[in-house]
Order: C-alpha cells, then structure tokens, then sequence
C-alpha cells in the first residue's frame, strides 16, 4: 500500500499518479501465498475491532445531535483535516460516525457495525469478505466518501453497467449531502462525458470500461507523466496531451465482486486494436476450417480437453500437407499450417455453442464462462474467433492489428491503494496476495445464517441427475417455497427449462440470452412457488428477498445442478438463499457425466458408470463425494497456473517493449 496514500492522502503530487509495477519474485510470491492462506483463519478476530466500533459509537452520539448547520460545519472540518493530517485514527472514527449519521439521513439505512468493519477493511487497503445479504453496496461508500473527503480520487469498480448504474443512482443522495460528486462510465458515452465522470469525487464504472480508458491514455500519454512536462506541453500546444486525457490517474479503488474481476477475469488480456489488413485471409479460415472437418480423431489428432489444447498426431500432419498442397501462400510453410490446422480444430472441438458462445444477429457472442454473461466487445485471437465464425456460417469479421495491451493483474496492481469486497475469497486469498499483495478480511455476518446444506447427491449419468433434479424441484415447488435452480450453460439451462415445461411447471430462464428482464426476474424469484433456472449470472450483485410468508415456510430453496470448475463459483450461488440470517437450503445435483468430471477424468470413471447405472443410477457419496473433490480442487490449481503463466507472460512482453523502446 502506498505510504503517500494513507499517511497523507492530500499529498497526490503527480501529474497521473499511479504505482510503479513492482514484482515479486518466485520465493516472495510462494511465501506471499503461503501467509494469505494461513491469516484467512485468523481474519475473523482480527476484524472484530472493538475498540473502533466503540470510537465510531462515542462520536456518532456527540455528531447526532448537532443540528444541521453544526453538522455541515463538522463535516468540512474533518475533511481538512483528512487532507492535511491523513488516515488518522480519530480522524477515521469521527468520519465514519459522521457517513453512518447522513446514510441513515439520506438512504433511510443505517450501517451495521459488520459494515462499519467491512469498509475499515477496504480502508486499509484489504479484500473484504462478506456473505451474500449482507449490504456490500452501503458498506462500499463509507471507504469511499472518507477517501473523497481527503481528496482522493475514488473509483467503485463492479462486473457490469447495470450494477453500476444502479449502486451510483442508489448511493448517490448520500454522496451529495456530504458534498460529493458522483460520475458513472456506462458502454456508449463520449470520451467528453467520460472526462467529466472520472472528474467527480467518486467514479463507478465496470473493469472493462476502466482498464481499456487506462489503455486508451497510456496511447495518449505515450509513457509520459511527469507534472512539468505536461505543464509545458499545455504552454507551447494548442491540444496538450492532459485535455485529451481521459482518467486522473489511478489512486484508490474498491473492486466489487473482486473474486471474479481480480481472479476469474484475470484469465484474459486486455487489448486494443485497429482493423488490419486481412485480405485474403477470409479464404483461409474457411479452407482451414474445411481441412479441419476432414481430419479424423483420433488418427489425425487428439484433443487434451484437460490442458485445453490439440495436438497433431504424424498422420495428420501428412494427411494436412497433403490437403494443403495445391493451396499455396501460408500453407508452403509447415509452421503456419500446422497453427492454421491446430486452431480450426479448436474451434471444431474445443468451443462449443450455447457453452462458450452463442449465436445471435450480433454474430459469434463469446459467454464468460464465470458470470454467464455475453462479453459482446471481444474475440478470440489468432483468427480462432473468425474460424468459429465460419464454423456456424456467420459473416467473417476482420482481424486486428495490436496496439497496446496489459492484464488486469498488472492494470489492478498500479493502483496506489486497492480494495474490494465480495463473498467468496477464501478459496483464492493466497492468489489475491501472492499477485496483489492484497491481504483477505473475513466479515462475521450481522446476523446468525440460518442456511441449511442439504448435501450433494451423486449419479451415475446425466439423464439420471436430470431425473432426480426434477423430481426435487416438484417435491419443493408442492410446498409454495420459491425454487433457484443453478445451471453450468445455457445449454444446461434450457435442457432443465424443457423438462420443466413437460411437466408443467412454470418457470422464468435467465441465462445470456436473457439479459434484458434480469433484474425484473431475480426481483419476482423470491415470490410464492416461483421456479427460476439461472446459469452463473444468477443476478449476482442483486439479492433475492423473500417475504415473511415466504419465511415461515422455509425460504428459498437452491437446486445446484453440478460443481463449477471453482468452488468459489458453487458458493455464490448457495448465497442465494439464507440472506441476512433468513431461513433457506441448498443442494447439489452432481454426475458422472459432468464436463468437470469427465474432462478430469476420461474415460477412467466408465467402470463405476456402468457399476451404478441401473435403476435410479445413484452413486454412494463415500465414492461420488471424494472423486467430485479431487476433479474440483485439481481443475482450481489448474487455472491459477494459467493466470499465472499469462501474469509471467505479460511481465515477459513488457520487458521486450521496454527493452525496444516501446513501453506497453
């Protein structure tokens, strides 16, 4: 954390402040690791802070009984004070009290004392770990205005433009009765009107959105950040670099949902681009997708699903030069073709539609495998994204030429202070610090969980899972309780939506092809006997209430069908339910047959398919429970290698261009 961010955070001298990108070594990474997973038992005691919430509650008692002037007046004064005399404690005590006083003013909510911790957490530049329910949304705006009070720009970052939208129209009375100004970046708005956003006192705006206007001035800026350059720059030009500048630089920001944007979106670089020239080029996704299609398995080439690669066995190189010879240009160089062979392959064996994209007017649309949602702005590279395209017989968009890039774990670490909050970081808070040097705070709950586990149930196939996901969802939806059922794809939920519908049982989908009545369906899944069906998206970021009739007869009740690739990913969906000590269960529905399973696996559980398969297909949880652990935890491990392999990648990449004269 920056020392000139929280001992003085008035003291914000550079032209566009930012941190230098410090790297850890191998050792420091392992043992940076190592402390994240062990102080995630210890976070809970160390959070309890009572000596603080005894401060916040002395002040709060002499500040609420000022009347409104006096209460203005106090208010300007602490924010001086914040900006010469920094983080100090009484100082942060007297301003929460003075937050929590105009939150229950302005918004009718009064924080809790786990918000109180929580936003003590971010303050100091911690991951906040709260359960869902728990009001993450208020509890973000005390770190943020105490910050905007000392004169730091703020930004709130979250997973989507809704969220966005939402949580600044929802927090912003409260902003302004403390004299803070509130700026949003949404898709479509001009680079004027995001100037006049990232302006303001406190910024909410999506990663996307935030990392790619970072990339877009660091084009501007050309590397170039000291204060008097651009001073006299803005003398001798008459469009100086500053006026074209989008951002003040990046200098605190509370990442919401920060498991998905630090962790699960780290997984894919950020990139800019400008249309090349791709004449021709349009022939050679096709003939490579033709040759691909001609190509047998596992004679010509063998998919490794697990390492999310294809390889070409020596028949099928030779079966490719021969298919290729008469073609001429990039196919004489056996390098070239072979890459053209591998990535039509992945695209005819890997990328499956309505799992890893949809198809729509728009075009090939690729699906976050995480959230659920469409990331309609981006495509594959390395022309694997046009060989989709010709492989569902979509108009084939041009490639793109590089113009600067970065990943979100080195745009994330330039910050001068970074936070977050979201309910589910244990499983990755030795990854959060080994990458960030973000420390994990666990947050008690405000009130006892009164969520029930139900279990995990274990079948031999898939069409046997289905059945008995089914026959759950009746037995549920006979007592009036509302029904969450969790899907891994689309595909997945529109095969449970159909049997549904065979049995007559309404329902509403929401999955990537639903995007437009989210909000309207997540608001309506707590009423009396609803049946909902959501892939991960879930309305993650919008809770699920429940009525005191809805209570009384046991609250939601969660369907998972099947472990996601992170365990993370499987609890944010039980969160669903059980929000702020209400009553709810959840189960899980897992079999043999799941892509977790089988990619693990093979064909090495063929033999205990074939043992359980008859009747009802169960699987004893003795064997189904420690197989699915094994799959789930090892495919875990795997993906943190990959984002560390890109994180190395990217480190590698930055060096070349620094080393040619480039810069990023």
């Amino acid at each position: 954390m920056s020392e000139m961010l929280v001992q003085r955070p008035g003291l914000l001298t550079a032209f566009y402040p930012e941190r230098e990108d410090e790297r850890l070594g191998t050792l420091d990474r392992v043992m940076a690791s190592a402390v994240g997973r062990v102080s995630q038992f210890f976070s809970i005691k160390s959070a309890a802070g009572a000596g603080f919430l005894r401060r916040v509650a002395k002040e709060e008692k002499t500040l609420v009984k000022l009347e409104a002037h006096a209460f203005n007046a106090a208010r300007v004064e602490v924010a001086q004070k914040l900006r010469v005399k920094g983080l100090r404690a009484d100082l942060v005590a007297r301003a929460f009290a003075l937050v929590r006083i105009q939150s229950e003013r302005s918004l009718q909510m009064r924080p809790f004392d786990v918000q109180l911790l929580g936003g003590r957490a971010m303050l100091r530049g911690r991951i906040a770990e709260m359960d869902t329910g728990e009001g993450k949304t208020l509890t973000a705006t005390l770190p943020a205005a105490i910050m905007a009070l000392s004169g730091v720009p703020v930004h709130i970052v979250t997973v989507n433009d809704f969220l966005a939208a939402r949580d600044a129209e929802w927090m912003g009375p409260l902003y302004r009765a403390l004299g803070l100004s509130v700026g949003i970046i949404v898709e479509g708005l001009s680079p004027e009107e995001r100037q006049a956003a990232y302006a303001c006192d406190i910024c909410y705006c999506t990663n996307k959105q935030l990392a790619f206007d970072y990339l877009k001035d660091r084009l501007v800026l050309e590397g170039e950040t000291r204060a008097l350059h651009m001073a006299l720059e803005g003398l001798s030009k008459t469009d100086p670099k500053r006026q074209r500048l989008l951002m003040r630089g990046l200098c605190y920001a509370i990442v919401d949902e920060a498991d998905s944007v630090l962790v699960d979106e780290a997984r894919t670089p950020l990139i800019i681009t400008r249309a090349g020239d791709h004449s021709g080029l349009e022939q050679t996704y096709q003939r490579a997708v033709e040759i691909g299609r001609k190509l047998t398995r596992p004679r010509d080439f063998t998919v490794r699903e697990k390492e999310w690669k294809v390889e070409l066995t020596d028949l099928g190189k030779a079966r490719l030069r021969q298919l290729s010879a008469h073609f001429g240009g990039v196919w004489a160089t056996e390098i070239h073709r072979e890459e053209l062979a591998r990535q039509a392959l992945s695209a005819l064996h890997l990328y499956h539609r309505d799992k890893h994209y949809i198809v729509d007017e728009a075009g090939v649309q690729i699906v976050d495998e995480y959230t659920g949602r469409v990331m309609s702005d981006r495509s594959w590279e390395r022309g694997l994204h046009q060989m989709i395209e010709v492989k569902e017989g979509c108009e084939i968009t041009g490639r793109q030429e590089t113009l600067i890039r970065i990943s979100y774990q080195r745009f994330f670490r330039r910050y001068l202070t970074l936070a977050g909050m979201t309910g589910t970081a244990a499983e990755v808070s030795g990854e959060l610090r080994a990458v960030y040097r973000l420390r994990t705070k666990r947050i008690p709950t405000n009130r006892r969980s009164r969520r029930k586990n139900l279990g995990e149930r274990h079948y031999a196939t898939a069409d046997q899972k289905w059945r008995a996901v089914l026959a759950e969802a009746k037995r549920v939806h006979m007592t009036g309780r509302p029904i969450l059922i969790g899907t891994q794809s689309i595909a997945a939920s529109e095969e449970i939506s159909a049997l549904l519908t065979e049995e007559g049982l309404t329902h509403r989908v929401l999955n990537a092809r639903e995007t437009e009545h989210e909000a309207h369906i997540i608001a309506e899944a707590g009423g009396h006997g609803r049946i909902t069906v959501a892939t991960n998206m879930a309305g993650r970021g919008t809770d699920i209430r429940i009525d005191q009739p809805m209570r009384d007869l046991g609250g939601l009740h969660v369907i998972a069908t099947g472990r996601h690739d992170a365990r993370r990913i499987d609890r944010q969906l039980f969160g669903r339910c059980g929000r702020q000590g209400d009553p709810g269960s959840f189960v899980t529905f897992v079999s043999l047959d799941d892509d977790l399973l089988r990619v693990f696996y093979g064909t090495r559980l063929s033999g205990l398919t074939r043992m359980f398969s008859s009747g009802k297909g169960r699987v004893p949880w003795l064997i189904g429970a420690p197989v699915t652990r094994l799959a789930q935890r090892a495919t875990e491990a795997r993906h943190s290698g990959v984002r560390k392999a890109l994180l190395r990648a990217d480190d590698n990449l930055e060096d070349l261009l620094a080393f040619s004269g480039r810069g990023n």
